[in-house]
């Protein structure tokens, strides 16, 4: 008996993970750049800190952008 396909083990997870990159939007390109550094570096968080900082530096920008065109570009 053959195990199935990895890809349909984890694909509920894989499209999980997907919508959480989708509401990254423009931070995305970081988010994937931090998950190839976690597994290059064997999980190593330490290893990753400039990856770990340009995400969050980006997130706050856009968490920034989102609030001034919610307040209608008021500052």
């Amino acid at each position: 008996m053959n195990p199935p396909p990895p890809s349909s083990v984890h694909q509920d997870d894989a499209d999980e993970e997907d919508e959480s990159v989708k509401q990254l939007q423009q931070c995305s390109f970081l988010y994937l750049s931090l998950q190839d550094c976690l597994v290059n570096s064997n999980r190593n968080w330490k290893a990753c800190q400039k990856e770990v900082q340009d995400l969050k530096a980006c997130n706050e920008r856009r968490q920034q952008n989102a609030k001034k065109q919610a307040d209608g570009g008021n500052p």
